[in-house]
Formats: structure tokens, C-alpha cells, sequence
């Protein structure tokens, strides 16, 4: 091929770092939130039978493995309370009013939902039932089975077994043999006995892991998503304590996810020679490999994180003053030599605490927005703000300061500050204007 004049051939050899899924959830592991990973590792385990998490916290729900005893402590938590709006009797009776007929079968309905408890099950005497509605058993197993149709999936279950039963009866994605197995193998299918089961339903190991697997993502408490007090936890990602002048950081174990293997199951399904199920254990293997992997560097970055926030704000940790010296993501960056960007995740909803409450890690950053000439001291914009909120604080009501007269006062302390910026920093605050502040005394 002829190359016209001017023109000429290079051969340039470059480098490209493919975003691979695994990078790109490795870097979402490290943005997280204690709450957001738990999520996160939890629905990992659902994925892959191999991995087993202990998230470290209380919850109501029971599952099909062993439920785990766990403990949260006042001190380690901030606590957050709402209640919804309608309680989950409330949404049962909506659904009858609008989708039921007047009948002696909405009556029973009706009735039976006064027994429906928070967790969506159905906890009643069904012959003292049909003796208050006189009701035939055909009428009550009818008005059941209305019940049982209701939103949410699997409410007005009598038994863990016939809500998940439920749950996958109303699931178009089910796999095909989930309901049959729920029903008729429960309890082996609940111990692992997967060699059986795959030889009486004719299928492969895998497709009973499949259907395991899928069991496992079912609610067993249906209607405890409806109705309940919802609980928000900020759990701390570090500590910090001071033990006689020196400070001591450590990470907050308790909060903190484990991610097991279950090595016994591996060890009992790697015994059959079959190259399918083969092939599934080892990318289960190495996907558990990764996270595994992935926690423990994520637990390493925030540490030393956390390290170099107590070096350079060990004022504030040691409760010598309640200002905050200038610090920047470019600094702890620069010192740790990575990119500002991994310690804008590794702060992002992180939380420590010290012996006098919790603070966000975010909450040590501030910019300098002043040099003092005398001494060359960086003024922070946290300094600024704590004394703009002392001025204002001491200033005479009658004749409140304006952001000018701020501006001036800050200027004689020798720190140079804009009239914009000091209404910005007043504006943050959640300070009104001096005309809104202006309050006129009484005389006597």
C-alpha cells in the first residue's frame, strides 16, 4: 500500500486496563456502607452455596440455615426509627374491600385476617373457626385459599413450608421443579440431601443446587416488610480511643460482615465426577476467592484511611479543641500514594467512633481558605465557621452584624475572607441575615 507524502507509518504498542465485573464490584465493596455491604454479601450467598455470611447484627427474619446469635450494642449505634403508615391488617382489608364480593366467603376472609400475625402467618384454631362463622371445612379451606392469594406473596401461611410453597406458586420464574420438591421433600431438600432428591426427580446435582439456590432468595417472614417499624443503624467502620494521651485506631469488627466457606459442602459435592457440577464448584470457588479477597482490602484501605485522619486531626480526637485542621482528599492521596478517587469511596458513608460520639469520616475534610501572615497557619473553613457562630452568638441583637462587619472583624484577627464567602458560610449554617436576626428589646 503506497503511503502518500507527508505521511508515515508508526507502531505504537499500548497498554489498556479492561473494567472487568469483578474490578468494577470491587470498587463498589469499598464504597459501601457497613448496611450496603451486608446487602450486598448477602445476596451473594444466596448466588452461591458456597459462601455463607454472618452479617454481624440482629435481624427477626429465621432462614433455611442455622440462624445466627448476634449482638449489637448501644454504643457501637446510631438508631433511627420510622413506622409505616398502614399496618399490614390494614393492607389485607384493602385488598378484600376491593377485590372481594359480599359473600359469606369475605366474611370468613375477614375474619381470618384478625389472625394473621406480623409476620404474615395465619395463627388460628381452624375448628373454633368454623364454630364462630358457621363455617363447613370446605368453606374454610375456600376462604383460606382467597387469603392466601393476597399481596404480599406467601401471607396466610400456616407453616415456613407452604409460605415458600406460595412464594413460588406466584412466580412465573420459579424453576420448574421448586414447588413439587418444597412439597413433597421439604425436609431434604432443607438438609442438603440433594443426591436423593437428584435421583428421584431424575435431574443433574446441579439442578437441585439450582433450585436450593433460588428456595433461598424466598421471604420466610412475608408481611414483615409491611406495617413493621423500620430501623435504621449507623454501624462504624473504625475506633478510636484515647488511652492516656495516645490514640489508638482500630476497625469495628463487631458491625463487620464475615464472609465463611463452607468447606464441608465442597468437600461432598467435589467427590461426584460430574464435569458439569465440576465446573460450577470451581467458578463458585473463585468467586468466593474474590470476595473474600476484596474484604479484607477494602478493611486494609478504610484502616489506613482512618490512620492518617487521626494523624492530622489528632487535636480533635485528643478533645483539645473542636476545630478541624485543613485536610484535603489530595493529601491522604498523596501520603498513601493511590487516587483521590479511592479515598473519596473509602470515606463515602464511613463512620468512627470516639469516646465522645460517632462522627462521619467525610467530616474531617475541610479546606483552608486562609493563610495568617504573622505565623503562615492555615485557617480552615471549619475554624472560620465555629468563629462566625461565636460573633454572631455575642453580637447585639438590637444591631446584629452584618456579613461586611464579619468580613472586618475577621480581617483585624488577620484572616482575609470575601463578604460572599462569609454569607456563604452563615447560609450553611442555617444563620438568617442581620435584618432577619435584628430583635427589638423592651425598655423599662
Amino acid at each position: 500500500m503506497a503511503i502518500g507524502p507527508g505521511f508515515r507509518q508508526q507502531q505504537r504498542q499500548t497498554q489498556k486496563l479492561a473494567m472487568t465485573q469483578r474490578l468494577q464490584q470491587s470498587i463498589q465493596m469499598l464504597q459501601f456502607n457497613v448496611e450496603e455491604l451486608r446487602d450486598f454479601l448477602t445476596q451473594k450467598a444466596l448466588e452461591n452455596p458456597l459462601i455463607d455470611v454472618d452479617t454481624n447484627w440482629n435481624s427477626n427474619h429465621t432462614s433455611l440455615s442455622a440462624a445466627k446469635n448476634v449482638s449489637a450494642h448501644a454504643d457501637f449505634i446510631e438508631r433511627v426509627s420510622t413506622t409505616n403508615q398502614h399496618s399490614l391488617f390494614e393492607y389485607l382489608l384493602d385488598q378484600i374491600h376491593l377485590t372481594m364480593r359480599d359473600t359469606k366467603l369475605r366474611k370468613i376472609v375477614l375474619h381470618l385476617i384478625e389472625y394473621v400475625d406480623v409476620n404474615g402467618y395465619l395463627k388460628v384454631d381452624e375448628q373454633q373457626v368454623m364454630t364462630e362463622m358457621g363455617a363447613t371445612p370446605i368453606e374454610l379451606l375456600d376462604a383460606i385459599t382467597l387469603l392466601q392469594q393476597l399481596d404480599p406473596p406467601g401471607v396466610g401461611a400456616r407453616s415456613l413450608q407452604e409460605t415458600l410453597m406460595l412464594q413460588t406458586e406466584s412466580d412465573d420464574t420459579a424453576p420448574n421443579l421448586a414447588y413439587i420438591i418444597l412439597e413433597e421433600n421439604f425436609d431434604n431438600l432443607v438438609n442438603r440431601q440433594w443426591e436423593r432428591l437428584a435421583k428421584q426427580y431424575q435431574v443433574t446435582l446441579a439442578d437441585i443446587s439450582s433450585v436450593y439456590d433460588y428456595v433461598r432468595t424466598l421471604s420466610p417472614t412475608p408481611g414483615a416488610a409491611i406495617g413493621q417499624e423500620t430501623t435504621g443503624y449507623i454501624f462504624p467502620d473504625l475506633v478510636v480511643t484515647n488511652q492516656h494521651g495516645q490514640l489508638a485506631l482500630k476497625t469495628a469488627s463487631m458491625a463487620q460482615p464475615v464472609v465463611k466457606f463452607q468447606a464441608h459442602y465442597y468437600q461432598q459435592m467435589s467427590r461426584h465426577m460430574d464435569q458439569e457440577l465440576t465446573e460450577y464448584l470451581k467458578e463458585k470457588k473463585s468467586e468466593y476467592d474474590w470476595i473474600a479477597s476484596s474484604l479484607q482490602q477494602r478493611e486494609a484501605t478504610i484502616f489506613r484511611v482512618g490512620s492518617v485522619i487521626i494523624e492530622r486531626q489528632a487535636a480533635f480526637f485528643l478533645q483539645t479543641t473542636t476545630e478541624l485542621s485543613p485536610l484535603l482528599l489530595r493529601d491522604v492521596a498523596q501520603q498513601l500514594q493511590v487516587h483521590e478517587s479511592t479515598i473519596s469511596r473509602s470515606i463515602n458513608g464511613k463512620y468512627i467512633q470516639t469516646d465522645f460520639g460517632m462522627f462521619e469520616l467525610k467530616r474531617f475534610f475541610t479546606k483552608a481558605v486562609s493563610k495568617r501572615p504573622a505565623d503562615g497557619k492555615l485557617v480552615s473553613a471549619d475554624n472560620v465557621q465555629h468563629r462566625i457562630i461565636d460573633l454572631i452568638n455575642r453580637e447585639n441583637k438590637e444591631k446584629p452584624l452584618s456579613d461586611q462587619k464579619i468580613v472586618q472583624i475577621l480581617k483585624s484577627e488577620k484572616v482575609e475572607l470575601s463578604r460572599r464567602t462569609v454569607a456563604k458560610y452563615r447560609e450553611n449554617l442555617n444563620i438568617p441575615s442581620s435584618s432577619k436576626r435584628k430583635q427589638y428589646l423592651k425598655t423599662e
